[in-house]
């Protein structure tokens, strides 16, 4: 079999890195040519996770059919979250723990989809279930994974197999998943050396919601003030993205990691439909979104559904 690159989406958070990382590990022992690549930046939070393992990050790419004719998805299906050039290459499996949408192929592949909170959570599985070994550094990394996307366990994403998993794999580690896992948010939420591109660019995802094309950007803080305070160049950036993307909805969202709860910037023509699902006035064009800290399941479907009815 020829070289396969693995990834997640663009604008890469922990999961879509250390799930590449994870799943090319487990790919290798199992005697395929695999090779974990990245389609953006690696955030604080992320990088902070690598130097604790000690371990380097992806390659960056910006295509891939000019490389492999083969790759495998992690932690997203959606093209419009993929490389540039997906529909140049074969996708033969998929890793997700999404929504399924806007995703086709034309041949017979392996897809592994289940609802929990990490794609990592999914990974330890195949690892049991292909009975390979995981060593500590790989643990480490799956466990950032799921203590990133259930934000220590709090997430209405994480599910008893998500905690389970990242006991497990914190033993496994060497470290304490609570006091590690406090320890990396916290790296990920010092915004204080990000540009208005960066912060709005960190973990920001496109998606196709009935008839309207939406962007939505989440950031974590320890003070929701340290972002909001820049409102007028976040609007202006905000703003550029809209008009050269045609978007409906550009939904900015920072959350308070300490008290889990969110204050959204909404911009676009749309932007009534995010005081329709949450019930909320917006003023100045932001909102609180009272316990929500959660894109996949607390902002993505609940817009859908509202675009879906318009």
């Amino acid at each position: 079999m020829s070289k396969v690159l693995i990834f997640g989406h663009k604008n890469p958070d922990t999961d879509t890195i250390c799930s590449a990382i994870t799943y090319a590990d487990l790919k290798t022992k199992l005697g395929v040519d695999a090779e974990p690549v990245r389609l953006g930046s690696v955030s604080g939070e992320t990088q902070f996770a690598l130097d604790y393992f000690k371990v380097q990050a992806p390659r960056l790419v910006e295509t891939v059919a000019n490389e492999v004719k083969d790759v495998i998805l992690v932690d997203h299906n959606e093209r419009q979250q993929s490389v540039s050039d997906i529909d140049q290459v074969r996708v033969i499996e998929v890793i997700d723990h999404h929504r399924i949408a806007n995703f086709e192929t034309s041949g017979p592949l392996y897809y592994r989809a289940e609802p929990v909170g990490c794609t990592a959570t999914i990974l330890n599985k195949l690892y049991k279930e292909n009975g390979v070994s995981i060593s500590k550094e790989i643990a480490g990394l799956m466990l950032s994974a799921i203590i990133s996307d259930s934000l220590l366990f709090i997430s209405p994403t994480c599910t008893a197999e998500d905690v389970a998993a990242a006991r497990e794999l914190a033993e496994i580690a060497g470290v304490n998943a609570d006091t590690y896992g406090l320890d990396m948010l916290k790296a990920g939420a010092d915004l204080s050396d990000k540009t208005i591109a960066q912060l709005i660019s960190l973990d920001a995802k496109e998606f196709q919601m009935g008839s309207a094309k939406v962007e939505i950007a989440q950031v974590n803080a320890v003070d929701v003030n340290d972002v909001l305070s820049k409102q007028g160049e976040l609007e202006d950036a905000l703003t550029n993205i809209i008009n050269e993307k045609g978007l409906d909805l550009f939904l900015f969202v920072v959350t308070d990691i300490l008290n889990n709860d969110s204050v959204g910037l909404a911009l676009g023509r749309a932007a009534d439909a995010v005081e329709q699902a949450y019930n909320v006035k917006l003023e100045n064009n932001k909102a609180v979104m009272k316990g929500v800290v959660s894109r996949k399941s607390q902002i993505v479907p609940v817009l859908t559904d509202i675009f879906n009815k318009r």
